[in-house]
């Protein structure tokens, strides 16, 4: 079976993007658990989808085919026994330990169909969804005034992160929350068991029960043969190492791992919050990052295998673009043009979190608009979308995404 992974790039045309429609999850956020769902607001779900609506035709539109992962997690379990080891293992992963709670769960998991299960896994689970809630062990009775019996997962509209498409393969990430860590559960079983994946040969550069946490956010592939990762607040040197071994080693075609080294803070939380690539020697960036940049180049070493050569550079980020993606020259977009307050605005309304759906043609939020004009005025295509809601979850088009396929530039 034709491997129908194929991501070598950050803007060749996109052919098929993996998205998640918001569901009840959004109403299962209060605010005494903001913090730890890693939310700072709490969106409107009605108008939440009505925007995830629009970005889903803005790709049809444009010729990209969606694939929800709702749909694909539910018919990866279409197997009896691969949907029970689901549910054990979702179980596990959610700290369910509690007898009365784990066996009311199950049961309640047993009256639904795949896809409802799939959604209620998302959405968590209210006590006051289920009326015989057993209380038999010392943790269920601490739990008692807690309002859920399994939490929400109201991350998992920003498909980016869980896992990465690089290359023809896949990279599971080890999140660094808790309560993200689960959403990379459903890339596990897609993988393994869905009738797409199953029986393609699709290499895994590095594995959700590996010990050091990397998330899709900080990952962008430059071209063929050079990719840009973070050491962020979410992403570890340690893993960005052995994905860099993994993949280079491989015969991905890819040569060069460039570990970008950004504050550690929430307005810098991934790579692609202030740098994305948007045609072949343009980029958006937020102008903090602009340099110098401490940038370590990861390369194989000669002195034997699965060693790696690690060089350490600290250089403009348009030297080292125009370095190591052989360019002439490159342009930087300043999110909101470099003024200090619009900026700061318009980046933590994710001014610089661009997706490009082909070379030199982005979706944007379209409440940037200083950003938004400065692209126009750079040749970019704009394709706006309009979010009051979905901003509220501080993530942009590129977070809200997952490439599976486009074509090779």
């Amino acid at each position: 079976m034709k491997n129908p992974l194929n991501v070598k790039s950050e803007i060749g045309k996109l052919n098929t993007v993996l998205l998640h429609r918001p569901g009840k999850e959004l109403e299962n956020l209060v605010p005494d658990c903001l913090d730890r769902l890693l939310f700072d607001d709490i969106p409107y779900l009605e108008n939440a989808i009505k925007e995830h609506d629009e970005f889903a035709r803005i790709f049809n539109e444009n010729g990209v085919e969606v694939i929800y992962l709702e749909d694909l997690a539910s018919e990866a379990i279409a197997n009896g026994k691969v949907r029970e080891k689901f549910i054990d293992d979702f179980l596990d992963e959610s700290s369910v330990v509690g007898e009365g709670s784990r066996e009311t769960i199950k049961e309640y998991f047993d009256s639904l169909s795949n896809s409802e299960l799939v959604d209620k896994m998302m959405a968590g689970i209210r006590k006051t969804e289920i009326k015989n809630h057993k209380i038999h062990s010392l943790s269920d009775m601490l739990d008692c005034d807690y309002p859920f019996i399994l939490d929400p997962m109201p991350n998992l509209y920003f498909t980016r992160d869980p896992f990465a498409i690089v290359g023809n393969g896949v990279c599971i990430n080890h999140m660094r929350t808790e309560t993200r860590n689960r959403e990379t559960l459903f890339a596990k079983y897609i993988f393994e068991y869905h009738p797409k994946f199953k029986d393609v040969d699709i290499p895994i550069w590095y594995n959700r029960d590996e010990r050091y946490s990397i998330e899709g956010g900080d990952i962008l592939i430059l071209n063929n043969e050079v990719m840009a990762v973070g050491i962020s607040q979410r992403t570890d040197s340690a893993a960005i190492e052995k994905f860099a071994r993994n993949i280079l080693w491989s015969d991905s075609g890819f040569k060069t791992v460039l570990a970008f080294d950004i504050p550690k803070k929430r307005a810098f939380m991934h790579l692609d919050t202030v740098f994305t690539m948007i045609d072949y020697n343009k980029f958006t960036i937020h102008p903090e990052i602009e340099g110098p940049l401490t940038v370590f180049s990861i390369t194989k070493s000669v002195h034997g295998k699965e060693k790696l050569s690690i060089e350490k550079e600290e250089s403009e980020l348009e030297d080292i673009l125009m370095k190591y993606l052989k360019l002439d020259k490159v342009s930087l977009i300043r999110c909101g043009g470099g003024n200090i307050v619009d900026a700061a605005r318009e980046q933590w309304n994710d001014g610089s979190n661009t997706l490009a759906i082909a070379p030199g043609e982005v979706i944007v939020y379209g409440r940037n608009y200083i950003t938004n004009r400065i692209l126009e005025d750079n040749g970019i295509i704009v394709h706006r979308l309009d979010s009051s809601e979905l901003v509220r979850g501080r993530g942009g088009p590129r977070c809200m995404s997952m490439p599976f396929s486009r074509e090779d530039i």
